[in-house]
């Protein structure tokens, strides 16, 4: 005779920490989002003058870094670096985790760090070669080492590096690793610097990118008609997430809990999604089985929501395939029109504003939605901000490569500002 299953561990969330375009600190992104702040402008991190697209939405540099093991110190050179090092360590302050030890783990979202190839270039025709601690912090897993050591971390140690998708299935692995018993804790997030040469150039080619070099600000209007593509981001996002029987045995102070994740793939183009939205359909009927939910339970859907015509469009499709008739009356928004797009921190950053949309019950708004293109038949939230209570946010991240990520936040009772 068989014994029963064990009861599925139920996750919470303890901790964020973020730094985005708005700003340094989870208080300051947040506010930009809900007063529908536009951060998009010039890029200045190198001149941009002759490129197809001149614009982006670039992150502050921090202003004080924590102290970290000498082991990493290195990793702080890159700007990625010390974006992971300050977001990790506002979630950890906030965590306030005991030592846990090979019982904590971390798995972040993160792509490769890119060189200045001007600047390489001179150096090696000098004979300079890159050293071993240069090319240590260029790669995915920099940023993962880098936090695992400032929190002392020593159980499973992962690395998602899916385009788009990258964060918000690093969180979902997390999530994973703690049901099954394999940690009691994880630090789950996603850092990404997109705005440099290679990238602007790639994604120019690709026809990606949106082309408003005279305004800017307009720019990023995701399921707007007139939308033309995405802008370039950059940040980090991070969040802890625990074990609900050891978060309450140390009165630790939950946020929302984390109820749900799907993933599928699309198996189609490598930079479009399937116009009848199947693969985005897959992944969020996933998440709400997972999370034991139907469409009537979800009062807010933080959407993928790029600003390239087929990706908006394929999203709405899927939002419609998965949730019927609920789809039409579900409040709707893309941060990516004020943040733009961070890219490997997108879905992370996202499920941060969507554990701050259940604790305070506002809907942060798309920006630039001025004509909804009737091809993304959603309720939208156009320009201003939505209140209203909000029991579960569903929020999506699609990956070029036709990853695909659908997370699941649930309110906490009592959880407050």
């Amino acid at each position: 005779m068989h014994s029963p299953p064990p009861a599925r561990r139920r996750v919470v969330i303890t901790g964020i920490g973020a730094v985005t375009p708005h700003g340094v600190g989870v208080d300051a992104c947040w506010a930009g989002v809900i007063e529908g702040r536009n951060t998009i402008g010039p890029i200045s991190r190198f001149n941009a003058a002759s490129f197809p697209v001149r614009f982006a939405a670039e992150a502050p540099e921090p202003e004080t870094l924590p102290e970290v093991p000498p082991e990493v110190a290195h990793i702080l050179l890159d700007l990625k670096g010390r974006l992971a090092a300050v977001a990790a360590a506002e979630a950890l302050a906030m965590a306030k985790l005991p030592p846990l030890g090979a019982r904590l783990g971390v798995c972040l979202g993160s792509e490769a760090a890119r060189p200045d190839l001007a600047e390489l270039a001179v150096r090696m025709r000098s004979g300079e070669l890159p050293g071993a601690l240069e090319l240590d912090r260029m790669s995915p897993a920099a940023p993962t080492r880098l936090v695992a050591a400032m929190a002392g971390a020593l159980g499973p140690m992962s690395t998602v590096s899916t385009a788009c998708t990258s964060s918000s299935q690093s969180v979902g692995e997390g999530l994973l690793r703690i049901r099954r018993g394999e940690a009691d804790a994880m630090i789950v997030g996603g850092v990404d610097v997109l705005v440099d040469p290679i990238m602007v150039t790639g994604f120019s080619k690709l026809g990606a990118l949106s082309q408003r070099n005279d305004d800017p600000a307009t720019a990023s209007r995701p399921f707007d008609l007139h939308r033309d593509g995405f802008v370039l981001g950059e940040g980090a996002g991070f969040l802890i997430i625990e074990d609900l029987e050891l978060a309450e045995r140390r009165g630790a102070t939950i946020l929302a809990e984390l109820s749900g994740f799907g993933c599928s793939c699309n198996a189609y183009r490598i930079t479009d999604s399937p116009p009848d939205g199947r693969g985005a359909a897959q992944s969020m009927e996933a998440a709400l089985e997972d999370a034991g939910l139907s469409p009537e339970d979800i009062d807010y859907i933080n959407a993928h929501g790029t600003s390239t015509p087929m990706n908006d469009s394929s999203e709405a499709a899927g939002i419609v395939r998965a949730l019927g008739e609920r789809a039409a009356e579900v409040p709707t928004s893309s941060t990516k029109s004020m943040t733009g797009h961070l890219v490997a921190a997108c879905g992370a950053v996202e499920a941060i504003f969507c554990v701050l949309a259940t604790r305070d019950g506002v809907m942060p708004p798309t920006r630039n939605l001025e004509q909804p293109d009737p091809a993304c038949p959603l309720r939208h939230i156009p320009n201003a901000a939505l209140r209203g209570p909000v029991r579960h946010a569903l929020t999506n991240a699609f990956g070029f490569g036709g990853s695909n990520g659908t997370l699941v936040i649930s309110r906490w009772p009592g959880a407050s500002a």
